[in-house]
């Protein structure tokens, strides 16, 4: 089974990472699209800049680069959670390597080391560490802890999750430690491939990858409970329990909007 990312609500994503040719083709658009943006911006600003002297030109000119080889790369990374122009483009996103959104911590540090990898050496430093890295991951991606993924041409299960009723009970009340991607991947796969498996075949590799799932679920399940409805349970309530945590947190954050647009001190409202 390969490496790769299972979110809770089921593969959306096709988590294999995007090949050399998509990365590539996705950061000269990005590119381009920061050396055209940048050119218009400093012909509106030619006249204002003509005026300044020396010292303050030299100076607006750093700003002006950190602004659109730094600052706009990471927010607009962190603001489309991985997504930009040129990877909207071929189809891919920038995730954590546990597969969660990146945040500006992530996008901050891959904007920074890209001014060394990808502009100061014409993506030559860039190119190098991404062939030589199994997921293709260049500098900036190795200290941040991100990959390029696709995000097309993933195909869903075609055999759903199920809670076995004999263990509702446990798994509402076992404490499920989070799965590595791998793993959670390579049960979700089987379960959805246990059809077409032969009967020995499937035994095994339901014992094996129940056997690695184990130590991370406690308490254990009943004794003689069989492996693959022991790997559906805990993989369907992995699933509802990730469902309902973004719920609160979009209640939450809904909460907290609305706070925003309270006037303080209980008064009252002019619009109620």
């Amino acid at each position: 089974m390969h490496d790769g990312i299972l979110i809770g609500e089921g593969v959306v994503l096709d988590a294999r990472p995007a090949s050399f040719a998509t990365r590539a083709l996705g950061a000269l658009l990005d590119a381009a699209v920061t050396v055209a943006v940048a050119f218009v911006v400093l012909l509106l600003l030619g006249l204002g800049l003509d005026s300044l002297d020396e010292r303050w030109l030299r100076t607006s000119m750093v700003v002006l680069v950190v602004l659109f080889l730094v600052a706009a790369p990471a927010a607009v990374e962190t603001l489309t959670r991985g997504r930009s122009l040129g990877r909207l483009a071929t189809g891919t996103r920038v995730v954590r390597d546990d597969g969660g959104p990146v945040r500006l911590r992530h996008a901050l540090i891959r904007a920074l080391l890209g001014v060394l990898e990808l502009w100061a050496t014409a993506g030559g430093v860039a190119i190098a560490a991404s062939l030589s890295n199994a997921k293709g991951k260049r500098l900036g991606d190795m200290v941040a802890g991100t990959y390029a993924i696709r995000v097309r041409g993933g195909k869903g299960w075609s055999v759903p999750l199920r809670m076995p009723p004999e263990l509702a009970a446990w798994a509402t009340t076992a404490d499920m430690r989070r799965l590595p991607d791998g793993l959670a991947l390579a049960a979700r796969q089987l379960i959805d491939r246990a059809p077409r498996l032969a009967p020995s075949s499937r035994a095994a590799l339901a014992d094996e990858i129940a056997a690695r799932v184990e130590p991370y679920v406690a308490p254990a399940p009943p004794a003689g409970t069989p492996a693959e409805a022991f790997l559906h349970a805990v993989l369907h309530e992995r699933r509802d329990r990730e469902l309902a945590r973004g719920l609160r947190e979009r209640e939450r954050a809904a909460d907290q909007a609305a706070s925003l647009h309270r006037l303080p001190f209980g008064v009252p409202d002019p619009r109620t």
